[in-house]
């Protein structure tokens, strides 16, 4: 939680010995709550005033970091309940299980599957973050087997998930430099879970039944050394764990408090695809900085990750695709020419239908920082000055021979402006994307 100007004062030595360049300390003090001042600049402030300042302003909710390399995935450090209040900041990895009980081709044949958890949507590419390694056998050489097989084959970051303390050391001990997330410690098994993640410098999970005995938890697991925890909950069901992950979520943030200030882990293993994917998409909306399934199918996880892909886009800055001209197929000089705006999902309908026409175009993407035509037309964002300024940025004369302009049935109002500035004749295409190929096919032919 931010600190005053007063809260900090409290801490400051009150000398006002001008040391810092401010007239007093209180002065320093409200230029260091306003981020204008950095506490070094105070040559007498004491030790224990700096680690209380230090631990005050730290984030309510702690950056956990697991994975290495391209694999490296990060959960945590968010700031607010609601995404309107500001934005969230670390999408939910999902990932798949793969059990130590699998051997052989079924073992090749499940990190495969796990691998091909990767699709793109809208332009962007969306995937599976983790694979789960899970001691089903309860073995720790198989355990340690299963998991280095996983670490030569797959390129996601690990989670090893055992009850076992001996079966988890074994199993770090092969895969240590991936920098896997253990799953997990219970108040049972606390100091042993604890000093093989601190040993080997991983990330560890606090599992318990009740949101008190997690806060019990965590609080000992840092105590033992390991800053770096995730969390989870044993809820008897769905409606139960997604009221204890709100009332988390608000102690964590909102009230800041401490101990149960980490993201938190959802393992999704009951049911069929559809089941694990609906209760997933429910986990991802209430705050599991990471959801694990057992599913591989493609089309569950497809729906999983657009979920994510929506809950985090920041509501301020909608996805966008780069403004310029885009040729579909192999256009040449007398291929229609249209545009539309650069708002992902705008561009992609317009680019799929056209494709659907089988007549190669040109669509030009004019910059409306990403708002759909409706909405950057009624912002100005998108009028007759944008597109003409677009199409003489992009050379669209150089493209074609002829002068004509294919715009958007919803703004057709805006075709007589259009045509007196550009000298191109506008032609007013459907309203609906889907009509473009018959548009294209019967009208612009």
């Amino acid at each position: 939680m931010a600190l005053t100007g007063l809260d900090i004062f409290k801490l400051l030595p009150k000398t006002n010995c001008k040391k810092c360049g401010m007239p007093t300390c209180l002065a320093f003090a409200m230029a260091l709550a306003q981020k204008r001042a950095k506490l070094d600049d105070c040559p007498d402030v004491s030790q224990e005033a700096k680690d209380k300042l230090a631990a005050a302003a730290a984030p309510p909710m702690r950056k956990v970091v697991f994975g290495a390399g391209e694999a490296e995935v990060r959960i945590g450090q968010e700031t607010v309940v609601f995404r309107h209040e500001e934005k969230f900041h670390s999408p939910t990895v999902l990932g798949a299980t793969v059990s130590d009980k699998l051997g052989g081709d079924e073992l090749t044949k499940r990190i495969e599957a796990v691998n091909a958890l990767q699709f793109e949507r809208v332009g962007t590419k969306i995937g599976a973050g983790a694979v789960a390694v899970v001691n089903d056998s309860g073995s720790p050489d198989s355990f340690a087997k299963t998991a280095t097989a996983v670490k030569e084959n797959c390129e996601l970051a690990m989670i090893l998930v055992s009850d076992s303390p001996e079966a988890m050391a074994a199993a770090v001990a092969q895969v240590k430099d991936a920098v896997p997330l253990l799953s997990h410690a219970s108040l049972d098994t606390v100091s042993k879970m604890a000093k093989i993640a601190k040993d080997n410098g991983c990330p560890l999970v606090a599992k318990a039944k009740s949101i008190e005995d997690l806060a019990e938890l965590s609080e000992k697991i840092k105590a033992e050394g390991v800053e770096d925890i995730v969390l989870s909950l044993e809820s008897p069901g769905l409606r139960e764990k997604l009221f204890d992950h709100s009332k988390v979520r608000l102690l964590g943030l909102k009230k800041v408090f401490r101990p149960l200030g980490y993201p938190m882990i959802s393992f999704v293993t009951d049911g069929d695809a559809d089941a694990q994917a609906a209760s997933a998409i429910s986990l991802i909306c209430k705050y599991s900085g990471v959801v694990i399934v057992d599913t591989v199918e493609q089309y569950a996880f497809l729906a999983m990750l657009t979920t994510v892909m929506n809950v985090f886009t920041d509501p301020q800055k909608p996805v966008q695709v780069e403004p310029k001209v885009y040729p579909i197929g192999e256009p040449d000089q007398n291929s229609p020419v249209m545009f539309t705006t650069n708002f992902s999902l705008t561009y992609y309908t317009v680019e799929s239908d056209v494709e659907a026409s089988r007549i190669p175009s040109y669509i030009l993407v004019v910059d409306t920082e990403g708002t759909s035509v409706l909405t950057a037309y009624s912002g100005d964002k998108l009028n007759e000055k944008t597109v003409a300024d677009a199409m003489a940025k992009f050379g669209v004369e150089d493209l074609v021979k002829h002068r004509k302009l294919i715009i958007p049935g919803y703004v057709a109002v805006m075709s007589g402006k259009l045509e007196e500035a550009t000298n191109w004749e506008v032609m007013v295409g459907p309203r609906e994307c889907s009509m473009l190929p018959k548009y294209l096919q019967e009208v612009w032919n």
